[in-house]
């Protein structure tokens, strides 16, 4: 047994059994043992920002990490923006990182990098393996990183001769899993008590990670029933189970001016799992903290604690009793007619949407309304982007379908934002993903021309404004999912969008529409 097939099977022994994948030359014995050792599926992407998005939405949906397999130090430059993605939404990850053999590093060869100094900015743990016999217990010491509380993101470094020498140190045992930090008896007596007052100084629970899952949500149902408080997420939010008998959220708004209007009046903000509302972006004459003055803060969980238990806790505390929670009911909605825009897109997936679906929603301005509008759809996950960095969809997507074979994925994205990682489509097609991609083109980057007038930049003239459209010459995304293997579709009205969406939902496998607006 050499370190590549140890590596193998150090990560499957610690719960790891798929790697998202695009090698090179120095990870050709990690490829060489997939085939000596059997349980480990390997999904090859075309680009390594699919691979760490792929990655991302896999832990979201299966809350256990993936591995990736990236080559060498441009190969995990490619796939940073997404694992800066992944970081910012807690997403447990272990990269493979290949490395040139160690006594070739002196010569500085072409892709000889900084590999290390690359992934510590995007990653909680990193190492470069030193021999053959440590890799595999370096291995599970990146899952035991990766599954920690919070998760993290692990790159584990393995350098050509690690990988191909022989190993006589065996197989790593799998390493425990710490437990979830419990909140004390005091603090939420403390919180309680905030809670008591929340009638006369508004309050105001902002969940984030795991307390947005459906039966944690319905612990803070009942404690706002029997309290008065406001059940909030922040804008974006790692994954939420919402929609029809659930419990609803407020939704912490976009826009600066927004969110000071929907904050005002508040005395007291309960963190759980999250942190306080924070402006996206810093604007002129704009605070970056959006609480009003006076305002306190009560950090009750930190992200990776256990929200949940808190929750429960809480509702104890205050006296709140199942069935207290006060559930979302499903919209009767009728199907949407008229002009095909925003509004008409948004009444449409509230119709349309199957139950148990997992949306994933990088719609940006196409996509404002859908929120609210979707609340009363049939029970459904929504998986949002944390960091920012756009391109994210399309592979999270694909992370997604591949945690949950038997759940349809709707991926919502705009024609800027897919033609980042539009590779992806192409990972649906080999591997026979359940994911209808729906592309909003109004061949621009719509957001940047609001963007543009909120940082008060004034008003963009022929240059700036070529830099905020993509439609010389124009995107064909019917035509480029058909290059890569899937069956697409290009819809210019609202009957036409309903029509396409609902059999791409009916149909098996992987879809696209593309919606000219």
């Amino acid at each position: 047994m050499n370190g590549a097939e140890s590596l193998v099977r150090s990560l499957l022994t610690s719960n790891v059994d798929v790697c998202f994948t695009n090698p090179g030359t120095s990870e050709m014995h990690f490829v060489a043992a997939l085939d000596r050792v059997p349980g480990m599926r390997s999904i090859l992407a075309l680009f390594e920002g699919v691979v760490t998005g792929a990655a991302d939405g896999y832990y979201r949906m299966a809350d256990r990490p993936a591995s990736t397999l990236l080559h060498l130090g441009p190969g995990l430059a490619n796939g940073i923006a997404n694992l800066h993605n992944a970081k910012k939404a807690g997403s447990g990850i272990v990269n493979i990182v290949g490395e040139h053999a160690s006594w070739h590093l002196e010569y500085d060869a072409p892709l000889k990098a900084d590999i290390e100094g690359l992934a510590r900015p995007v990653s909680h743990w990193v190492r470069t393996s030193a021999s053959s016999n440590t890799v595999g217990a370096d291995a599970a010491a990146a899952v035991a990183a990766a599954n920690s509380n919070p998760a993290q993101i692990a790159t584990l470094i393995l350098p050509g001769d690690t990988a191909w020498n022989e190993c006589t140190a065996g197989v790593a045992e799998r390493l425990g899993q710490q437990p979830k930090v419990r909140v004390t008896s005091t603090a939420i007596d403390a919180v309680a008590k905030v809670l008591a007052r929340a009638k006369d100084e508004p309050t105001m629970l902002v969940l984030g990670g795991r307390a947005l899952r459906a039966d944690a949500l319905e612990y803070a149902g009942r404690i706002a029933a029997r309290t008065g408080c406001v059940v909030a997420a922040q804008f974006f939010s790692p994954r939420i189970e919402r929609g029809a008998g659930r419990v609803p959220l407020f939704r912490i708004p976009y826009a600066v001016d927004q969110a000071l209007a929907a904050l005002k009046g508040f005395k007291h903000i309960i963190a759980i799992e999250t942190g306080e509302p924070v402006a996206f972006f810093a604007y002129p004459n704009k605070p970056s903290l959006m609480k009003p003055e006076g305002c306190q803060v009560h950090d009750l969980v930190a992200p990776g604690g256990d929200g949940k238990a808190a929750l429960e806790a809480l509702a104890s505390a205050v006296g709140a009793k199942a069935g207290d929670a006060k559930l979302q009911p499903k919209v009767e909605t009728l199907m949407p007619t008229g002009p095909l825009n925003s509004a008409s897109i948004a009444q449409a997936l509230a119709v349309l949407t199957p139950e148990n679906a997992i949306v994933i929603d990088e719609s940006v301005t196409t996509g404002r309304e859908t929120m609210g509008v979707t609340a009363g759809a049939a029970p459904h996950d929504m998986i949002q982007n944390m960091g920012g960095s756009i391109g994210y969809s399309p592979p999270v997507a694909t992370g997604a379908a591949v945690a949950c074979p038997d759940r349809k994925v709707i991926c919502l994205t705009g024609d800027g934002s897919a033609m980042y990682t539009i590779q992806a489509l192409w990972t649906q097609a080999r591997e026979q993903l359940d994911v209808l991609t729906v592309i909003f083109a109004n061949r621009a980057y719509q957001i940047l021309r609001n963007e543009f007038a909120g940082v008060l930049a004034g008003t963009p003239g022929p240059r700036a404004s070529a830099m905020l459209t993509i439609d010389k010459p124009e995107l064909d995304f019917t035509s480029l999912a058909k290059g890569m293997g899937v069956p697409a579709t290009r819809v210019s009205t609202t009957e036409e969008f309903c029509k396409a969406f609902s059999s791409g939902c009916r149909e098996k496998g992987p879809r696209l529409i593309e919606v000219m607006l």
